[in-house]
């Protein structure tokens, strides 16, 4: 059986296990949970899995680690061809999916965590909080929902038709963004559409 390690209120974490429950794998894994509050993922035998000290870790069942939440979902894509496909099938769905994760990445993940991390304290045993950049990102993540909502206008998902990987990106960091004290607002339509949809999937709350 493979091991996820895994923190379920971080959001890169939930990104796999929601991937994980859409592909139907969810009885293949066994879940283990990682205090990083308390510095768990610091600890030398964690840090053998992932030298990054990061969550999740997916830990195959000959032993291999393999960390990054999209390395994770990739080789689950790869290994489980049978399983629902998530990352597309044709080239152009395939890259407007890493398209759409990248954005998500860099635009929504980071500034998010970084607020995150500079407004909160959760981590104020380890880093010096910066209140000023924290806002700033806060309002970096802010932006991107009004970016969601323009570009799900006339669109069921993220990619077309399909529920992917890169909505649950999106709907993963969007609730993130609850501990930074954000949601969607009244007049977003489209995102607020979008978010009903994607939140009637079983594997959101898995």
């Amino acid at each position: 059986m493979m091991k996820l390690y895994e923190t379920r209120v971080a959001p890169n974490p939930r990104r796999v296990r929601v991937f994980i429950a859409e592909k139907g794998l969810t009885e293949q894994v066994e879940y283990i949970e990682v205090n990083l509050q308390t510095g768990e993922n610091l600890t030398p035998e964690f840090r053998q899995r992932n030298p990054m000290k990061k969550v999740p870790v997916l830990e195959l069942e000959d032993g291999t680690c393999i960390s990054e939440t999209m390395a994770i979902c990739r080789y689950l894509e790869a290994a489980y061809p049978e399983t629902p496909r998530l990352l597309g099938e044709s080239a152009k769905e395939i890259a407007l999916i890493e398209q759409w994760n990248r954005w998500i990445d860099f635009f929504y993940m980071m500034p998010t965590g970084m607020a995150f991390q500079h407004l909160t304290g959760y981590f104020k045993d380890r880093m010096t909080p910066n209140q000023a950049w924290g806002e700033a990102c806060k309002s970096d993540a802010e932006k991107f929902f009004a970016f969601l909502d323009q570009q799900l206008e006339g669109r069921r998902f993220l990619c077309g038709e399909q529920f992917t990987a890169a909505d649950i990106s999106a709907v993963c960091v969007l609730d993130f963004n609850k501990v930074i004290q954000q949601k969607i607002q009244d007049d977003q339509s489209n995102l607020l559409a979008w978010y009903e949809r994607v939140n009637q999937r079983p594997s959101i709350t898995a």
